[in-house]
């Protein structure tokens, strides 16, 4: 059995790679006891995700405290400090002089076996002196509060102090430093969102439905991990943000139709819509990737869902003429810098910039652009991200719309629920936020083909 601190650094270490997302990493981790124990399991994932959530806080502690400047630290040493400084200031359970003990013991085990006395002599210090760190507050140097006080990465930092208020910059950053609930949606071919909580009342630590979605449910601290929970393995729900779940929601797919989710990933989408369709009609499940297609079409048999076709292709090429065309409707959930997922996938604050913000916009215009002649006369198109940059936005549907007269904003708002209905703006769209709605940051508006 291996250690979770070990399996830690080694996602750490992975993730500085940038060649596999978080997620990704998290997925390879066998599963099983024999492997992690769940208790040990639970832990290396809190401190992952913890270090990747106060990276910004614990570089300026480790900044305090070191005689070596930060950028000359070699990276994996670095988050064997992130790791170490972690557990002192965040977790009560571990000894502090467990901590430090456990930390020397992996330097030595790893290729910079020689700075075992810098990582013991700097984690004992901070241990009894991390306190009395000064951090600035926002009031002093806005920017520092950002990037060492509340771990913001200094480009985003920028940005957000150009365009936010203070109080919507000292929000948005406590909520997305805060440990989300787990959302689910009910698969109500199979469920009523009823059944789905009292299935899973003493499964969990705290569960309620959502306040916007009408199939979601938040729950706290499963008992066992999701896969393993009685009614997933029946196809009951699918994890998915409250946010995501209203996408569908606003495409407002119906029995019958004929429709296309262009970049549909794993599919939980994809099989919200097949809900809302009552399992009728016909779903084409697009993406570039074939190893998430064969995932997604075993996701469909788990719920129960048989409209779903599987196409292969990318959509920055565009389709032949005899290819896929005349669709009812189009959700384009698009690639983009999934800024608006950092309190759930605190990785792509350290992943993202500003050029990819750039590259991703480039990107959704050209799938808009080989998607717009696939809409039949009087269809719908969905555009989507999950994102809170207006890059990727408004700025990306402005620009298409521009190119496109016979595609505009359609006001109607298809399924969406009355309590969320006032958060539209006819010019803008829709955008939720995680510090006013405690949901993922999305942005999506609703298009119309009118000839």
């Amino acid at each position: 059995m291996v250690d979770a601190r070990q399996t830690a650094l080694a996602v750490l270490n992975t993730l500085d790679l940038g060649k596999k997302t978080l997620d990704r990493i998290m997925l390879e981790i066998p599963q099983g006891d024999d492997y992690l124990s769940r208790r040990d399991r639970a832990l290396m994932s809190a401190m992952v995700y913890g270090v990747l959530r106060w990276r910004g806080r614990l570089d300026h502690i480790t900044a305090y405290f070191s005689n070596t400047p930060i950028g000359k630290i070699q990276p994996e040493v670095l988050n064997i400090l992130r790791l170490g400084l972690f557990q002192i200031i965040f977790l009560d359970r571990v000894p502090d002089s467990a901590t430090v003990n456990t930390s020397v013991e992996l330097t030595k085990q790893s290729k910079s076996c020689r700075a075992t006395g810098f990582v013991n002599a700097l984690l004992r210090k901070a241990a009894t002196d991390y306190e009395y760190v000064p951090f600035s507050t926002f009031q002093e140097d806005p920017l520092t509060f950002l990037t060492s006080g509340q771990s913001v990465p200094e480009w985003l930092a920028k940005r957000w102090l150009k365009r936010l208020s203070a109080e919507t910059i000292i929000t948005l950053c406590k909520t997305i430093n805060t440990i989300p609930p787990i959302t689910i949606r009910t698969n109500t071919l199979k469920a009523d969102r009823e059944q789905l909580i009292r299935s899973l009342e003493d499964r969990v630590e705290h569960i309620e439905p959502t306040s916007y979605a009408p199939d979601g449910i938040k729950i706290m601290n499963p008992k066992q991990s999701i896969q393993h929970i009685t009614a997933f393995k029946k196809g009951w729900f699918q994890v998915q943000d409250e946010a995501a779940q209203l996408v569908a929601l606003l495409l407002n797919p119906q029995p019958g139709e004929t429709v296309l989710d262009a970049c549909a990933g794993l599919g939980g989408k994809t099989a919200h819509m097949a809900q809302l369709m009552r399992n009728q009609g016909t779903i084409t499940a697009l993406d570039n990737n074939a190893k998430k297609l064969k995932q997604l079409s075993d996701e469909m048999r788990r719920l129960g869902v048989s409209m779903v076709k599987a196409v292969c292709h990318d959509l920055q090429i565009p389709l032949a003429e005899n290819q896929l065309h005349g669709f009812d409707r189009i959700l384009l959930d698009a690639p983009c810098s999934g800024l608006g997922v950092m309190r759930r996938n605190p990785d792509i604050k350290w992943n993202s910039s500003a050029s990819r913000l750039e590259r991703c916009a480039d990107i959704q215009k050209r799938i808009l652009e080989n998607l717009a002649a696939m809409v039949k006369p009087n269809g719908i198109l969905v555009y989507a991200v999950c994102s809170m940059e207006p890059e990727e936005n408004e700025a990306v549907i402005a620009a298409f719309l521009k190119n496109h007269p016979e595609l505009v904003i359609d006001k109607r708002l298809g399924k969406l629920p009355e309590t969320i209905r006032s958060r539209f703006k006819p010019i803008a769209g829709f955008r939720t936020l995680p510090f006013i709605n405690h949901m993922d940051g999305f942005y999506f508006i609703r298009l119309k083909r009118i000839k």
